[in-house]
């Protein structure tokens, strides 16, 4: 493929010569170490490291020309072409070289703050239970046809997007879901792809380390429905229930589904059944009936359920093949998951990092009716320190009993991590305890456990690793619940 076929649509700070434009390109890559003889390297500046610094490295390994939103390093030998914007540079390119799978591909974006991974894992079900070959992409993990992939981030580049769309049409897959991170829609990985459905679950303060603002974090899910660099989606599905979900303004051509509660909604929740084994729905739309049972537990997945009933809509399967999928999504790792060791008490490992899903965590352990709920947490490092009391002031408020540990301090000092949430923890009465050490706060929570109580350890979910300030460790919440519950004498012992 030549050079000018690849940068069409590209904006460049100067145009190609007629050498550039037919030179013959075999590859693109962001990531010096993956070049091969006839790739076309893109240079980003990063937040900790320049991309400039591997120019060379990616010459010597056969790259024909680096791209960057960045001028070339002083006596660069190599051809650099200036774009203004290198991570839509990357996009545009990717999608023509791969020939625009997302034309072809129904694409399902899935965004907000939480519930994002619960709606796409059962997104999935419901498309797999309508035969259809799928792949997802989300926080936990990256599925392909039934492959299972480790997730690097919650939505990766658009190079790599691209690549798990192209793989995908070539084994007959026709249905993608994503989640959508408000990182990669401000920072630009998903510029220009093309959505068939996008979905809105809700939004509450987080991430403002790096948005700074909640006008500005809103601004950047807004791009879902209004994109940069594509067409609006022909669908929208949005939690009508939630202020900002009312903000949301889809393109004109746009159908819009709103879902939730309230009367207002196109399709809601005419009766609800909840208990340990999960939910009982009747919902309800253009004046149909149709009643629904999950394994998931909680009135958050009544939400998130609905979001994907929404998305099948737009894609036109009928309720049967909707129903089966919904069934069918057992649990969702991490996420309200039970650790069953024959325990008298529930034990349940939830990803909650933020003050509002810490309360809509603790909700839903409450609607089981648990003689006390027994809530375990830390906060995360290097992240925005004003969620930090507001996490302490959730627990406190809605617990007791509070465990108050480390979660991912990074380059912090867990204690003074700690010492923020104690600010808010410490305007309740809520007895609680202060561990550092994430396995003994984890034994110390079960300790305090008796019959008829529900543990929340809360923060990890399915993260199988804790990051420390020199070093990442393996790290598993639902394993270490595991061992101190057998330890205790359950488990069949």
């Amino acid at each position: 493929m030549t050079l000018e076929e690849i940068l069409k649509g590209v904006r460049l700070r100067r145009g190609l010569s007629e050498d550039l434009r037919e030179m013959q390109v075999t590859g693109l890559e962001y990531d010096s170490r993956r070049v091969e003889q006839g790739y076309l390297f893109f240079a980003f500046a990063g937040a900790r490291t320049d991309g400039r610094e591997y120019a060379q490295s990616a010459m010597d390994r056969g790259a024909v020309a680096v791209a960057s939103e960045l001028p070339a390093p002083a006596e660069f030998p190599g051809t650099w072409i200036e774009v203004e914007h290198g991570r839509q540079a990357l996009a545009l390119a990717s999608r023509n070289f791969y020939g625009q799978p997302d034309e072809r591909l129904g694409l399902t974006g899935v965004t907000g703050t939480n519930g994002k991974t619960t709606t796409a894992f059962l997104i999935d079900a419901v498309l797999r239970s309508a035969g259809k070959t799928t792949a997802m992409v989300g926080t936990i993990e990256y599925r392909l046809a039934g492959e299972v992939r480790t997730a690097i981030n919650t939505t990766p580049e658009s190079l790599d997007l691209y690549r798990i769309f192209h793989t995908l049409e070539q084994v007959g897959g026709s249905h993608a879901t994503m989640e959508v991170s408000s990182h990669a829609l401000a920072l630009g990985r998903v510029y220009g792809i093309h959505f068939h459905t996008a979905v809105f679950t809700n939004l509450t303060r987080d991430h403002l380390d790096f948005h700074e603002t909640m006008e500005n974090y809103f601004t950047a899910k807004q791009l879902l429905f209004a994109p940069e660099g594509a067409g609006p989606p022909p669908w929208a599905v949005i939690n009508s229930d939630d202020p900002y979900g009312q903000k949301i303004q889809p393109g004109k051509e746009t159908q819009v589904l709103r879902y939730g509660f309230g009367e207002q909604a196109d399709l809601r929740v005419a009766g609800l059944e909840m208990s340990f084994e999960g939910l009982r729905l009747t919902v309800q739309h253009d004046r149909e009936k149709v009643k629904l049972t999950s394994a998931l537990v909680g009135k958050i997945n009544a939400y998130n359920i609905l979001a994907a009933c929404g998305t099948a809509l737009s894609y036109g399967f009928d309720w049967p093949a909707i129903t089966r999928g919904i069934a069918e999504c057992r649990h969702v790792p991490g996420r309200f998951e039970s650790i069953e060791e024959g325990q008298p008490f529930m034990v349940v490992v939830d990803y909650a990092h933020t003050d509002d899903a810490l309360r809509n965590v603790i909700s839903v352990a409450r609607e089981l009716r648990p003689k006390r709920v027994i809530t375990l947490f830390g906060c995360g490092g290097d992240r925005d320190r004003s969620k930090r009391p507001l996490m302490g002031m959730a627990a406190g408020e809605a617990s007791d009993f509070v465990v108050l540990t480390s979660d991912n301090p990074r380059s912090e000092d867990p204690i003074a991590i700690m010492n923020d949430a104690l600010v808010g923890l410490r305007r309740f009465d809520t007895p609680h305890l202060v561990e550092p050490d994430r396995e003994k706060a984890i034994h110390a929570a079960l300790d305090a456990a008796k019959p008829g109580d529900i543990v929340i350890l809360a923060g990890k979910g399915h993260e199988p690793y804790q990051v420390l300030k020199d070093r990442v460790i393996h790290f598993d919440d639902r394993e270490v619940a595991r061992a101190a519950l057998r330890g205790r004498g359950f488990g069949g012992r």
